[in-house]
């Protein structure tokens, strides 16, 4: 095959019971400006009919890979070694892109030679994929291990652009499968905080923003009251894997980012209406490193409070903190928030 007719980028969608999603997620990358690319859809063992409504789409830039299911992790991998654009852009089968997302990506990473992740903002959407008003922010320029480490300003799994150069660096052969691996299979929570910090800890390449919000990030409430212990859990087991030879690392930050994990964490029990979790879990967050109240005062009063306010009847509550989201600021915010 002559390289010109290989697509510039492929798009890595993974797929396990989206039905109700997929649609608009294959329609946003078809739409998009730029042409030059190929889908690759991983059906992560669907037993809805995800399966049927792709069917529905006859681009042959599409490919379809069918597995038994591996959790996230393991569709990823499946679908960027199946790849075979220069650029891998990442794409969760319920979230959804901008028609620009692809063109302007390819441009920051063309005239960037040293960026590896080119990752936007992301406007937060509901279950029907209406506008919630608020969305991530996250800091562009000069981002450092630190930065990614406490704060993952690359924000969520539908966000960033990568160099197919980078994820070769970065992979491993998973010594339980013998499977090669980008994303670590172990984890099936913060696994993308793992792979950020993994790559920024090599110090091989620059994560790099452009400020167009270009991804709209759904925001399910049904999936919010999972357990908050598994996935805080899971992140300290995410945290682990990078510590051999990085230890003086660890050491300085892990208690500011074990910080900003627990006031997630609150945020989340108090969207699932935990408010008593929601408390101790902030209390846990100031405890651990009161720097946060410092770095970031108004986020981290704003949560103190919303879980106070959690304690009044959901609906008075639920218009306070529409309120009150809508008053802060514009403010570098992430997935960890």
């Amino acid at each position: 095959m002559k390289k010109s007719s290989l697509p510039l980028v492929s798009v890595v969608i993974p797929m396990f019971n989206v039905g109700q999603y997929i649609e608009q997620c294959i329609q946003s990358v078809l739409a998009q400006t730029f042409k030059n690319f190929e889908v690759i859809c991983v059906d992560d063992g669907c037993t809805d009919d995800t399966l049927h409504k792709l069917a529905r789409f006859s681009d042959p830039r599409i490919k379809l890979i069918q597995q038994s299911n591996r959790g996230l992790s393991g569709a990823r991998n499946t679908g960027i070694l199946a790849s075979r654009g220069m650029y891998v852009a990442l794409l969760d089968a319920d979230d959804f892109w901008a028609k620009e997302k692809l063109v302007l990506h390819i441009n920051h990473l063309n005239t960037s030679s040293d960026v590896g992740v080119s990752y936007c903002p992301s406007l937060f959407v509901n279950e029907h994929g209406n506008s919630m008003s608020i969305g991530q922010y996250p800091k562009l320029k000069n981002i450092t291990a630190k930065d990614v480490f406490c704060r993952n300003p690359v924000g969520n799994g539908s966000a960033p652009v990568i160099r197919r150069r980078l994820l070769k660096e970065v992979a491993f052969v998973s010594y339980k499968t013998g499977r090669k691996c980008i994303f670590d299979e172990d984890l099936r929570q913060s696994e993308d905080i793992e792979l950020w910090l993994r790559i920024a800890l090599l110090g091989n390449w620059k994560f790099e923003g452009i400020k167009t919000p270009l991804t709209f990030y759904r925001v399910n409430d049904g999936g919010l009251s999972s357990n908050l212990s598994k996935q805080y859990a899971s992140w300290c087991l995410a945290m682990q894997k990078n510590q051999a030879g990085h230890e003086r690392f660890f050491k300085h930050y892990l208690p500011l980012a074990r910080a900003y994990q627990l006031r997630y964490l609150a945020r989340r029990a108090i969207r699932s209406g935990d408010a008593w979790q929601a408390i101790k879990l902030v209390h846990k967050a100031l405890l651990t490193q009161p720097k946060i109240i410092i770095e970031e005062p108004a986020r981290t009063l704003a949560t103190y409070g919303c879980a106070l306010m959690s304690m009044l009847p959901h609906n008075l509550y639920r218009m306070i903190e529409q309120t009150a989201i809508r008053m802060l600021p514009s403010h570098p915010t992430h997935n960890h928030q």
